[in-house]
């Protein structure tokens, strides 16, 4: 492992060597040419085995290296994703950083009484808006599953809150290509448009494969929308190591690079330099409890490796931060949380996302989110690095103050003291000036900050025109499905 810089990157932390890309690399070509796929979806099948890939007696496709060196060569090696105004603020490409919160969990718990619960459409919008609201995070996710609202509705009402309490772009789950459509539809509307939506895409697309080494038709239907319409789509294989991948590191990063790579090649054969994510997600198996863990150093190990094999491949990556295996907002969680933001961001993950996980991803802390949105701020000045030219060396200075002298009264001083990264919630006062300002500890300073954004926060409301058309889409789908 080594640490390496380059113009306009910052600090980038390596954890693969060139030889261990090229073994890895190979290994993933092998598997997907000796050990197949199994492919559930008849036209990815048929566009396989059009362009070469071999299907034998059992039924498993077997993918030659030379489709994904052409899947390599057609995909983007960046991605803009731009705001609900159509500003880009999202650049996916080299080693830059983006940060959001994460989709889907079953329990919600409140930052202010402890109670855990299911998430209801409020505390959904509520959390939405505590994402808009704090600058580290670049774009949101779905926060929880609605507990009140029909299961068959949930992707689509999940996305008519993003849009509705938020600027930032999305990443989005969906069950089928059916619920992408009425995603993108939503979007379009707010945009501006179909057309305008493809060419500045507002949202990112998520899916996976079934591991291992399986391609399942809704997984792959969304795929071949996503890459019909040219939505930034990722195809992110959930490992469980030690039960859905091999239970070594180097095992799961080659299976799963497999399954990454199968993906690309199904989605570039569809539209050759549509836009596509690079990336996988790893929860080593606790053997213990037979429970998926988060945010332990052979995650953050997959996670390097992730962004090395992307660079290589010259893909934008996905990745993980900010969350945590704790069962509650307490130290452990701080750690995890904190050790995961702060590695991604010197790995040069592109975007990374579940911010606010705990419990392994089954419950939601806004107190942890909050409290990573300054452990973001943290991390990105961390990756500015050392300015080292000549006014930054300060020689001048040094020469005006000399011997003895102190830099307090200097201009050096006054021109750049600003400059110094600046805590949103940490406080570094003295114990007296602490005490007289109310002794409040982190959580109590986490509490305060959520109180204020919850009740003063009021993200740039959609046009009514707009909303009525988000709505309509909405009473369109429970027509069709019968709600």
């Amino acid at each position: 492992m080594n640490y390496a810089s380059s113009h306009g990157e910052g600090i980038a932390y390596r954890t693969l060597t060139a030889e261990q890309i090229h073994d890895i690399h190979s290994a993933s070509c092998r598997i997907l040419e000796e050990v197949g796929v199994i492919v559930h979806h008849d036209e990815a099948a048929e566009l396989l085995k059009k362009w070469g890939a071999y299907i034998d007696a059992d039924g498993r496709t077997h993918i030659p290296e030379a489709m994904v060196k052409r899947a390599l060569h057609t995909a983007p090696s960046r991605i803009t994703v731009y705001n609900r105004l159509g500003e880009p603020v999202i650049w996916l490409e080299k080693s830059n950083v983006h940060f959001g919160a994460g989709s889907d969990t079953l329990i919600y718990l409140d930052p202010f009484t402890g109670e855990r619960r299911s998430w209801t459409s409020q505390d959904v919008a509520a959390a939405v808006r505590v994402v808009d609201a704090l600058p580290q995070l670049d774009f949101v996710m779905s926060m929880g599953m609605l507990s009140d609202v029909d299961i068959r509705m949930i992707n689509r009402v999940q996305y008519a809150l993003m849009i509705k309490n938020s600027v930032k772009p999305q990443v989005v789950i969906a069950e089928d290509a059916s619920t992408v459509a009425d995603i993108q539809e939503m979007a379009a509307a707010a945009v501006g448009g179909k057309e305008k939506l493809k060419h500045r895409p507002h949202f990112v697309l998520y899916c996976e494969p079934t591991s291992p080494l399986q391609l399942p038709f809704e997984s792959i239907d969304k795929l071949l929308f996503a890459a019909e319409n040219k939505i930034p789509v990722n195809f992110a294989c959930g490992a469980v190591e030690g039960a859905s991948t091999p239970v070594t590191v180097a095992g799961t990063v080659a299976q799963a690079n497999a399954e990454a790579l199968c993906g690309l090649v199904v989605h570039q054969l569809k539209n050759p330099g549509a836009p596509f994510l690079y990336g996988y997600g790893g929860s080593p198996l606790d053997m213990r409890s037979m429970g998926a863990i988060y945010a332990v150093p052979e995650v953050m190990l997959l996670q390097g490796a992730l962004c090395d094999l992307g660079r290589f491949y010259s893909l934008p990556t996905w990745g993980y931060a900010g969350c945590s295996s704790s069962k509650a907002f307490d130290e452990q969680a701080v750690v995890d949380g904190t050790m995961f933001t702060l590695m991604g961001a010197l790995q040069g993950c592109n975007l990374m996302h579940d911010v606010f996980y705990i419990e392994s991803g089954r419950t939601g802390s806004l107190n942890l989110l909050v409290l990573m949105d300054e452990v973001i701020s943290r991390s990105r000045f961390l990756l500015n690095g050392v300015n080292t030219t000549p006014e930054y060396l300060a020689v001048e200075a040094v020469k005006r103050v000399g011997p003895g002298g102190n830099y307090l009264g200097d201009p050096h001083t006054a021109k750049h003291f600003r400059e110094k990264w600046q805590p949103s919630l940490s406080d570094y006062s003295s114990f007296s000036s602490w005490e007289a300002a109310g002794s409040k500890k982190m959580e109590a300073r986490i509490q305060e900050k959520l109180r204020t954004i919850l009740e003063e926060h009021k993200p740039m409301p959609l046009d009514s025109e707009v909303e009525a058309k988000i709505d309509a889409v909405i009473r369109s789908a429970q027509e069709r499905l019968g709600i």
